[in-house]
């Protein structure tokens, strides 16, 4: 039998320190007039959020909003932020080219990019005259850090009559070598529009070899690539895909074209971050999976009450860089501010702005499913 120890008035018993919370080392408090500001903001991330973790969250809330108005400054999130920063915070939410075409346009001195380091160069190059901060340097990109300049230049080198499209996920260095930039969104519109403006029935699509493949397979024109992928998409594969269907019977699957292209063929709809969203809405499945990062079926979710979400993601852990403390140290330090040479920022932007001129269209476009994937030639420098 265990002994119970009366420790005594001579032998007090220490209470443990709980640690402060993220909001009290910075000096702020969930006060009666933090309440006021954020309590009809909870119910947008109630799914997310904990009512224990809410005191904790809701004074960085509050005191980015706050320095937002003052700074004269807005916060882009990407679709992959987690609910807090996309729901709470961001003032313009959606993919790289919704984000790239705010950017361009926002009437504000500072841009704060909740996303990676290579769509606040992105920003930085469509409006020179703001202040960038992007509130993490670590939040990298796989795919961006897949190619260089130099590469590009190499790749033109071996190839000088066939148009260069860079997926806009790459450094302003790789843009500023590139005829055009395209997004998940439109590569299929940008490779056709570029390809009728050289004449030429061959284009090459950098970085991302499986983007590449999937647009390959949408259109008849000819697609050199690069071996870069994005180490969150390219570990799905078929098999997901029929274990999904196996263990969720009646469940419809939407995939990004970062994806493997046998994932697509395996897929019920496959599209950019906006097409998938955009999906949902419209035809409001019964139960979804979202075969991407995990903050996307998050955010999508909240949007969608009456959908059920299987959520079997990929973690980027560039993107959970991005948090509601560093947004808030980088707008009260003005850190980390994105600067670009105003020659590289110029070719990039010339990129850049050849895709932005190509006619809207209504909605995301989709990528058609169920094609047999088919194999393209994968530039080597090694030739």
């Amino acid at each position: 039998m265990a002994r119970l120890i009366d420790s005594g008035p001579g032998c007090p018993t220490p209470t443990p320190l709980r640690a402060k919370s993220a909001a009290e080392a910075r000096g702020l408090a969930y006060d009666d007039a933090v309440k006021a500001e954020t309590d009809d903001l909870y119910p947008l991330v109630s799914d997310f959020v904990t009512p224990m973790e809410w005191p904790s969250i809701a004074p960085l809330v509050a005191e980015i909003n706050r320095l937002k108005k003052a700074k004269n400054a807005v916060i882009l999130a990407h679709n992959y932020m987690t609910p807090d920063i996309f729901r709470l915070v961001g003032d313009f939410r959606g993919d790289s080219l919704q984000l790239a075409r705010e950017a361009a346009e926002v009437d504000a001195d500072i841009i704060v990019q909740a996303g990676v380091h290579f769509m606040a160069e992105t920003s930085k190059i469509l409006a020179p005259e703001k202040t960038v901060l992007i509130p993490s340097l670590e939040a990298g990109c796989s795919l961006a850090a897949s190619i260089t300049g130099a590469d590009v230049r190499l790749i033109k080198q071996r190839y000088p009559d066939y148009p260069v499209v860079t997926y806009v996920n790459t450094t302003a260095d790789v843009k500023a070598e590139c005829h055009i930039t395209c997004t998940s969104s439109n590569a299929a519109q940008v490779v056709e529009a570029i390809a009728k403006e050289w004449n030429t029935d061959t284009v090459i699509l950098v970085p991302d070899q499986y983007l590449a493949k999937n647009v390959a397979a949408q259109t008849d024109i000819r697609i050199i690539t690069w071996p870069g992928a994005c180490e969150v998409h390219e570990l799905f594969n078929a098999d997901d895909v029929h274990q999904l269907r196996e263990a969720h019977p009646g469940v419809v699957i939407l995939a990004h074209p970062e994806c493997p292209p046998d994932v697509l063929e395996a897929a019920d709809f496959a599209g950019s971050t906006s097409a998938l969203a955009n999906y949902v809405k419209e035809e409001s499945p019964n139960k979804v999976v979202l075969l991407t990062e995990c903050s996307m079926s998050d955010n999508v979710a909240a949007e969608n009450p009456g959908v059920n979400f299987v959520r079997p993601c990929n973690l980027c852990p560039h993107m959970k860089r991005i948090t509601l403390e560093n947004i808030l140290d980088c707008l009260t330090e003005m850190k980390h501010e994105v600067v670009i040479e105003e020659d590289v920022r110029v070719r990039a932007k010339a990129a850049i702005d050849a895709m932005l001129a190509l006619p809207k269209t209504d909605k995301p476009l989709a990528f058609q499913t169920g094609l047999k994937p088919m194999e393209i030639e994968v530039f080597s420098a090694a030739e």
